[in-house]
């Protein structure tokens, strides 16, 4: 018998988002207002995969609002989390925009893990490879 080694290293389970529907807005510490937009790819309780034009080189501590898509037309401040990270890696091999992950190590505001928590948890978002 092969044994292979098939071990998911994440530690939080991830899931896929629609980008066109997942904006981001990235704010760099030395800054006070949210100057970066993108777009999210997919989410964990523990990171993100997102895109911005511009690269932030890895280690780099930010500040990022994530806009979550909802069906229910909620507009108000229960479609946005916020969370502090370090970026961990970037990909701009390609042209154009360049994608990235952020490790999470803090969620801004009282309640915002458990907003997230609670929208991945509804079905809406398909789990990630």
């Amino acid at each position: 018998m092969h044994a292979t080694n098939s071990t998911n290293r994440r530690r939080f389970e991830r899931f896929a988002l629609r980008p066109m529907y997942t904006p981001v807005a990235v704010r760099l510490m030395d800054n006070e207002h949210f100057t970066l937009e993108g777009h999210a790819y997919d989410i964990s309780e523990g990171g993100i995969r997102f895109e911005l034009d511009h690269p932030i080189a890895p280690g780099t501590p930010i500040a990022m609002q994530i806009t979550l898509p909802t069906n229910q037309g909620d507009i108000g401040p229960g479609r946005s989390v916020f969370v502090m990270g370090n970026v961990v890696w970037i990909d701009d091999s390609e042209p154009g925009p360049v994608q990235m992950a952020l490790v999470i190590t803090r969620f801004v505001r009282l309640g915002d893990r458990e907003r997230l928590l609670k929208r991945l948890a509804s079905g809406t978002y398909a789990r990630a490879a």
